[in-house]
């Protein structure tokens, strides 16, 4: 049941997931311009969505889990920024076999959209992680927990990175295209990507969306597969949301829908059906 906690750990797009440092070396200094700085016009305070994790093995997937986002708008250090809130928890039933309770808190800079604070709090079967971290952008450090960090500009954290890239603008890009990030968590920082896959329509079980599709490279690991075998859609509309996300692993597959939300920024324009 240690799938549960990755597939929770997943919906901020997740470094526990060891994604490729390697086939990302090459493009982080180019990528990391795209992470530093951007206008948000894609969420605001208020807004909730809810998330259901599936899991199957012979071709039936059962409910395993939930996880919820939410955005609210506070002060750090005199600044507004938005206090984003991403919480994951097994269902009773997985709770007799691994029971999860995770949350994830990001400070972000409204004018910016960079991290000023991370907090990781997580019990994944009696396995407990704090890790408190505050970023300072202008010398590149983070201190956390367990002490002071250099970083490289335009740091993100795993909740922050989810909500910067609602904000991209994929129309840039063509099909294949990279787009990388660097990412800080358990004190480490992470060359990450997102490979662009175009926009396609895909029926959820909230319904038939209007997507962007896209997808990480993982290394092989414990639990999922090597390679891109995992896949993201998000919607195709200014609101850019979490819509789904697969992929199989080391037995069986799992799936990740979008079951419910309020207070989008914008229309869902992207809905074309509702199941």
């Amino acid at each position: 049941m240690k799938t549960i906690y990755l597939i929770l750990a997943f919906l901020t797009f997740y470094p526990v997931l060891n994604f490729s440092q390697r086939e990302t070396k090459n493009n982080q200094d180019d990528g990391n311009e795209i992470f530093c700085g951007v206008k948000n016009t894609a969420f605001h305070a208020g807004e909730m969505v809810t998330m259901k994790i599936y899991y199957s093995t012979l071709g039936l997937y059962v409910g395993a889990g939930e996880a919820r986002f939410t955005v609210n708008l506070t002060r750090f250090n005199g600044k507004p920024v938005y206090h984003c809130v991403g919480e994951g928890n097994t269902y009773s039933f997985f709770d007799h076999f691994f029971k999860v309770r995770d949350r994830y808190e990001s400070y972000i800079d409204t004018a910016d959209l960079l991290p000023v604070k991370f907090i990781r709090n997580v019990d994944e079967g009696g396995y407990k992680i704090y890790n408190n971290v505050t970023f300072d952008h202008n010398n590149n450090t983070a201190v956390s927990t367990n002490g002071l960090f250099k970083v490289t500009p335009c740091i993100q954290d795993a909740i922050s990175s989810f909500y910067y890239a609602r904000n991209i603008d994929f129309n840039k890009y063509k099909k294949g295209d990279k787009i990388p990030f660097d990412m800080f968590i358990d004190d480490e920082i992470h060359h990450l990507y997102l490979r662009y896959e175009g926009k396609e329509n895909i029926k959820t079980r909230y319904g038939k969306f209007r997507a962007i599709k896209f997808k990480p490279l993982l290394i092989k690991g414990s639990v999922f597969q090597g390679g891109e075998k995992m896949t993201v859609w998000i919607s195709d509309d200014d609101n850019h949301l979490l819509l789904r996300a697969e992929s199989p692993i080391s037995v069986g597959s799992i799936k990740v829908d979008m079951m419910g939300y309020k207070n989008l920024r914008h229309p869902l324009k992207s809905l074309i059906s509702v199941r």
